[in-house]
């Protein structure tokens, strides 16, 4: 079987459960990438870019060329092949647990529990929930959700499409070490540099398509572009400016302003602010569903993407026989 096929079948399987299932509960192999990264980070840290460098690559670099040996021990096994990539695929892509922990804030935002939302509010994002109120929640679990829709599920289908097994995996380990060293605290706004820009090169395609299928998958397409258009560029993120601002025109909200961080205050600009309203809890639904639909949609994209690719690649070989 051609790897095209492996990917598009395994992919779609992977995704599949995710939906039925969510994340593995037990030993999620992300979960254990965290552990043994932070064992590597507890023998490396200096504040220096070098030795961030060298931990982003030992890490990154280890769990892609592990993911490489093991696409290569099945190669010539359709079956298992197509088992690993649906495993792979399964344990990296996080649409379900998205919407499960978005939905959880909303549903104590509907019952008028802010106190709640705001204990669940960590599970979803790293704002400070006591600075927030129910707007503010239900702002900062749309942004979570739009974000994490390109980080979670798209990207890692991009990068699945184009480098199979190894691909997946280098995606997720890259965006988990740049979650885990990435922002700019004094511990790591040297140390954390490489993995920060890492995924921001690594997260450009992903977050470019999720915005597409925003505009596709959203009911305002010109809103969305609109807002993709007038306001992706003035965000401080090159990825999640134009993922939020995609989402905020698709949803006709506003999306933006000041955010609140442990120890730490942002004040980025209004995403729609022209056009949109204030975020209410009900549209945190209307947000996990669109999430939804650009995952399938993004799935879709990236099999027939690798499908076309391997057709053309067989075309040319055949062409050279």
């Amino acid at each position: 079987m051609r790897a095209d096929r492996v990917f598009a079948y395994g992919a779609a399987a992977g995704l599949i459960a995710d939906s039925l299932f969510g994340d593995p509960r037990r030993g999620h192999p992300v979960a254990g990438f965290g552990r043994a990264a932070a064992r590597v980070e507890s023998l490396l840290w200096r504040d220096d870019r070098g030795r961030g460098a060298l931990h982003t690559l030992v890490c990154a670099g280890g769990a892609a060329g592990a993911a490489a040996l093991a696409a290569r021990a099945v190669r010539d096994r359709p079956a298992l092949a197509v088992a690993l990539t649906a495993a792979t695929a399964w344990s990296v892509l996080g649409g379900t647990s998205l919407g499960r922990e978005a939905r959880a804030v909303g549903g104590a935002l509907d019952a008028g529990d802010v106190e709640a939302a705001r204990e669940r509010l960590p599970h979803l994002c790293g704002r400070d929930p006591q600075a927030l109120d129910g707007p503010g929640i239900a702002r900062a679990v749309v942004e979570s959700v739009a974000e994490n829709t390109s980080d979670a599920v798209v990207g890692a289908l991009v990068w699945g499409a184009i480098g199979g097994v190894p691909g997946l995996v280098a995606f997720r380990a890259v965006n988990t070490l740049d979650a885990m060293v990435g922002h700019r605290s004094p511990r790591y706004r040297r140390y954390g540099w490489a993995s920060a820009r890492l995924d921001d090169v690594a997260g450009w395609p992903g977050a470019r398509l999720t915005a597409a299928l925003a505009v596709a998958g959203g009911g305002r397409p010109r809103d969305a572009v609109r807002a993709w258009k007038a306001d992706a560029h003035r965000h401080p993120s090159p990825n999640a400016g134009p993922v939020e601002a995609a989402f905020a025109g698709a949803l006709g909200v506003r999306l933006g302003g000041t955010l609140a961080y442990a120890g730490r205050v942002e004040h980025r600009p209004v995403l729609n602010g022209a056009a949109g309203r204030e975020v209410r809890g009900a549209d945190i639904e209307r947000a996990v569903r669109l999430s939804r639909r650009v995952g399938v949609l993004a799935l879709g994209v990236c099999a027939a993407g690798r499908l076309a690719a391997g057709r053309l690649l067989a075309g040319r070989k055949r062409g050279r026989a």
